[in-house]
């Protein structure tokens, strides 16, 4: 029986220039209470007030102990700093799929290419050592940038998600090696059933003869 598809690990995985890291209550400290490039980008609202860094520590406290999310810290290698985070979230076990996100914190960690080796790192991590078969994600149109990252890494445009006042695009990437091999069964499956009706449309024609 198959084994369970599960993030309970939470491992370290170092690139070129990102490493990352499980998430810890420290990266409360680094996250800024405004960034309004990436609160654009990711559509959300300006904050009212100051974030709640206790409540935030609380939550950042139990990321460990959630086997359907994975939660890492982005580390810049040239400086060693903060530069964000990259979440796994919303698994479905029976399809074996889950969503990702990526945020980078501050002008000084974007354009440097931290989040497409970002990216491709817990891909890589999804696909060869969970087991994952499909990771998805959601990019506003009006972050095309953004939408290039995703396509270079290997995502591909699957539709518009339904009902969005501010057109949202779906992407998708799907674990390369797992679908090479589901089409090459299908197409074995084709091909045999293929077989299967020749001989039997080649018996016809015998019989029609016959007769």
């Amino acid at each position: 029986m198959a084994k369970p598809i599960s993030l309970s690990t939470k491992p370290t995985l170092t690139g070129d220039k990102v490493e990352l890291r499980p998430v810890t209550v420290e990266n409360v400290d680094f996250i800024p209470d405004d960034d309004p490039e990436a609160m654009r980008l990711t559509g959300s609202h300006p904050r009212p007030e100051p974030l709640n860094r206790e409540s935030m520590r609380e939550w950042y406290v139990t990321r460990a102990d959630h086997d359907d999310r994975l939660d890492l810290t982005v580390v810049d290698r040239t400086t060693g700093l903060f530069a964000g985070e990259v979440v796994l979230n919303e698994l479905d076990r029976d399809n074996e799929s889950c969503n990702f996100r990526i945020l980078l914190c501050g002008d000084a960690n974007r354009g440097r290419g931290l989040g497409t080796e970002a990216t491709r790192l817990i891909l890589r991590h999804a696909f060869e050592n969970v087991g994952l078969h499909r990771v998805d994600l959601e990019v506003y149109e009006f972050n095309p940038r953004a939408r290039r990252v995703y396509e270079e890494v290997g995502f591909v445009f699957e539709g518009f998600v339904a009902g969005s006042l501010r057109r949202r695009q779906h992407l998708v990437v799907w674990n390369s090696e797992r679908r090479r091999a589901a089409a090459d069964a299908l197409e074995r499956r084709i091909e045999a059933r293929t077989q299967r009706l020749v001989r039997m449309t080649s018996c016809c024609v015998a019989l029609v003869i016959a007769t």
